[in-house]
């Protein structure tokens, strides 16, 4: 069984040929879909801003083989983002992916206590 990773990834891309019922759609959701939404999750969240309607991005978690690499994470990202916006009745162009791999990425954590006792 291969090693699996899990990654993050973040898939932005444009507007593109909206009807009017979706841009009406989109306008009237636009609260539910601001900065609180952007959560990273298997189905993926949408996120956007109403003014101007132009761009958006949707944030996945994919678990995939980590010998197929971020480029993969980000394909499936994608095509998991043209499901769900074509389900919607949404248009949309130009899709690219940002892609993080949680089990190689360093954490830096400072030193709570760095410092405090060169103080006393």
């Amino acid at each position: 069984m291969s090693e699996q990773h899990t990654y993050r990834v973040i898939v932005r891309g444009t507007w593109d040929g909206l009807t009017q019922e979706a841009r009406t759609r989109l306008l009237a959701e636009s609260a539910d879909h601001g900065l609180s939404s952007m959560r990273f999750t298997e189905e993926g969240t949408l996120s956007y801003e109403p003014s101007p309607l132009k761009h958006f991005s949707m944030r996945f978690v994919v678990v995939s083989d980590a010998a197929d690499g971020e480029e993969m994470a980000g394909a499936l990202a994608e095509e998991r983002a043209e499901t769900a916006l074509r389900e919607l009745g949404h248009g949309f162009t130009g899709l690219r992916s940002t892609v993080t791999d949680l089990d190689t990425m360093k954490v830096n954590r400072k030193q709570a206590a760095r410092g405090s006792a060169s103080r006393r």
